[in-house]
């Protein structure tokens, strides 16, 4: 009889498995791809109800690279042509979006089995495959020392323990490479439970991350808050949710009541950025040398 694995595993492996069980909606709603993004985007004009879905699509998939050429401005330089790790790269739009854009030598760490090939293949489809390593493997074990630029995380520190992590992240680092995060941090307490219920992570506040950075030596160079435009990315996608309720016809009732939930935590969400009880922000820390 198999052992019960350890919690930490055990979540690992919970959460794997919630995004293979998500793969097809992923791709049905943020596809066809060959860049495709499951992260928020910055929304500055948030268009009046009623857009024909494509457009709708549209302007969530600029949205969401706008946040990737942002997240890039707070770098800095951008070093082309750098070795750089995507943690948690999902189905790979923003490993491409920096092997494209940046001519980065990327290493797209992944938990969920089934996106390494998925990720290969888009990566091939973009002209990127050369540039664009796979991999599936937890972020804490990635292997190697001093051999990345920068480290990556789009939405997907939040999943990780912190501290374990920024001393993995600093080892991981040569001297003066950078890791620059994308996410949502918590601002009031009583927000964490449902918020971490609900996308199954494990929400931190800003105090928290950079108390754990600062311990494993990496030093805050920008902070920058954009909560205020990623509100409207939640519009455009209740916008799509919408849609996709009027085509929802001959779909099982979990799908209709799943939905109907996502649409209830989109609100959730988008009134809790408005109000400060959650922050977006894009952070940048250095390992000095």
């Amino acid at each position: 009889m198999r052992a019960e694995p350890p919690r930490s595993e055990a979540r690992h492996d919970a959460v794997a498995a919630y995004y293979e069980e998500k793969t097809e909606r992923i791709l049905r709603r943020y596809g066809p791809g060959p860049r495709i993004h499951f992260h928020v985007g910055l929304v500055d004009d948030v268009p009046p109800p009623g857009e024909p879905e494509p457009l709708v699509r549209e302007r969530v998939h600029a949205s969401q690279e706008a946040l990737l050429a942002e997240l890039a401005r707070a770098v800095g330089t951008f070093p082309r042509g750098a070795d750089v790790l995507d943690v948690g790269c999902g189905l790979g739009g923003g490993s491409l979006y920096w092997a494209a854009e940046h001519q980065a030598w990327v290493t797209a760490v992944t938990n969920v089995p089934s996106h390494v090939e998925l990720v290969r293949t888009f990566a091939e489809i973009e002209g990127v495959g050369a540039r664009v390593k796979p991999l599936h493997c937890d972020a804490l074990a990635v292997p190697g020392r001093a051999c990345f630029d920068a480290v990556v995380a789009v939405e997907s520190s939040s999943y990780l323990p912190r501290a374990e992590w920024f001393r993995r992240v600093r080892a991981l680092l040569r001297p003066g490479g950078v890791v620059a995060i994308a996410d949502c941090f918590l601002g009031r307490p009583e927000l964490a439970a449902p918020f971490d219920r609900y996308w199954r992570t494990r929400i931190g506040s800003l105090d928290e991350y950079l108390s754990a950075a600062h311990a494993a030596g990496l030093e805050l160079e920008v902070r920058d808050d954009v909560s205020a435009r990623v509100v409207g990315f939640w519009s455009l996608t209740l916008e799509l949710l919408a849609h996709e309720r009027f085509t929802s016809s001959g779909q099982p009732p979990s799908r209709v009541l799943a939905r109907g939930e996502s649409r209830r935590e989109h609100l959730r969400l988008q009134q809790a950025l408005m109000d400060g009880g959650l922050e977006y922000a894009l952070l940048v820390l250095r390992r000095e040398a």
